[in-house]
């Protein structure tokens, strides 16, 4: 299966320069009186690693049109109609800079929901500072997220908090005590890899395999795979793997016969793993989002059909991204309507900012962290859902929190 199946969905936008806009229209004639409040979303739609920027869009599109359908979110007494502009960087640090300018600079927008990865991350930086604007990436170098840096906001959980908690439990649990990682020949793969390594070296485990690599665009594993199985590590780990790679490496193991346990600090659709890796995909171990059927709350159920009529299905992965604009809305409308031109006004309501979680049947809490990884709260604190595949589906192995 090619990586680019991960993407079967219909919403991929093509214009000049590779960038694409698209705007939530669900509900439009009720909003259109109103104020309009305007999102952007920066991140790759496009190519094998598509999924991670579409969830993104299709995300932000759904919650969009959740509010619009009922007459806007409020802010300060006022209801705002809310327009998501969605733009491809294709993976590309100069089309995520150009991206970053028209929403910025041209439409001007305040808030961005993304990019994907470190480098097209770390390429919008400037731009998002010298236009004041709000950025929330899923990339994990920490200069993003440190001071001087003050406008960048992880979304997700990063590999190097994740990794820890999951080698920790998986030590109690089912004893592992030798580790092996396999990573893309690519930054943010390797730099997990490099993360996850210490980590484990840090919980005593014996790293059998701490730098294999494999190309990105390779579509034969068994040559870098057969090497790490006959070590027969307790726990192999596929750093930073996409959706679409995932099941070719885990059906590749599987095939030369490895036993141990697979796992990985990303997030997965269990439809691809499943018709990727078919029965191999049993027990396969990565993060996820609200996004099991048993943790889901009523809200998040009505959510995934939103999601599901924006992409034209739901996916497991999206259940990480569901966040971003929840948090933005929620923050603004503490901070005041000032908020949403004055990203300054945003920041200074970070750090007490709480508010229930919607997407959780169980009771908890919402709010920035980060202070312990980044000198500062620049995180949003979304729970750590550590899934298993079970009987071809995602159940939740445990739910844990980096607050």
């Amino acid at each position: 299966m090619k990586r680019a199946a991960a993407v079967k969905r219909r919403h991929v936008l093509a214009a000049a320069g590779g960038l694409a806009a698209v705007a939530a229209g669900l509900g439009r004639p009720a909003i259109a009186a109103m104020k309009t409040f305007r999102v952007g979303v920066l991140g790759v739609m496009s190519g094998p690693d598509a999924a991670w920027g579409l969830h993104n869009k299709f995300c932000a599109i759904a919650t969009a049109n959740m509010y619009n359908a009922v007459g806007g979110f409020e802010i300060g007494g006022e209801k705002y109609g809310i327009e998501v502009s969605a733009m491809d960087d294709q993976l590309d640090p100069k089309i995520a800079v150009a991206g970053a300018e028209k929403l910025t600079q041209e439409d001007g927008l305040r808030y961005v929901i993304g990019p994907n990865v470190d480098t097209t991350a770390l390429s919008i930086k400037p731009v998002m500072e010298r236009n004041k604007a709000i950025y929330i990436p899923y990339a994990f170098n920490k200069t993003l997220y440190t001071p001087p840096a003050e406008n960048a906001i992880l979304g997700m959980i990063a590999s190097y908090e994740a990794g820890p908690i999951i080698y920790e439990y998986l030590i109690k649990t089912r004893g592992i005590k030798t580790i092996a990682f396999l990573a893309a020949n690519e930054p943010d793969p390797l730099n997990q890899q490099q993360a996850g390594v210490a980590a484990a070296e840090k919980l005593g485990l014996d790293v059998l395999v701490k730098d294999a690599t494999y190309q990105a665009s390779a579509t034969d594993f068994f040559p870098v795979v057969s090497p790490i199985v006959k070590k027969k590590p307790d726990l192999l780990v596929l750093s930073g793997v996409a959706p679409a790679t995932a099941p070719l490496l885990i059906k590749a193991a599987r095939e030369l016969g490895y036993k141990g346990l697979l796992s990985t600090e990303t997030a997965q659709d269990i439809k691809i793993l499943t018709e990727g890796a078919g029965k191999y995909a049993e027990g396969f171990i990565s993060v996820g989002g609200a996004s099991t059927p048993e943790i889901r709350s009523a809200y998040m159920e009505s959510f995934v059909k939103e999601y599901a009529k924006a992409a034209g299905q739901w996916d497991d992965e999206a259940g990480t991204k569901v966040y971003a604009l929840e948090m933005v809305l929620h923050t603004i409308a503490k901070a005041g309507p000032q908020a949403i031109d004055d990203t300054s006004v945003y920041k200074a309501a970070i750090d007490s900012f709480t508010m229930p979680n919607p997407f959780l049947k169980s009771a908890s809490t919402l709010q920035y962290v980060g202070q312990a990884y980044f000198g500062q709260k620049r995180q949003i604190g979304v729970p750590m859902v550590v899934n298993e595949v079970k009987d071809g589906s995602f159940q939740t192995l445990f739910v844990g929190s980096v607050a």
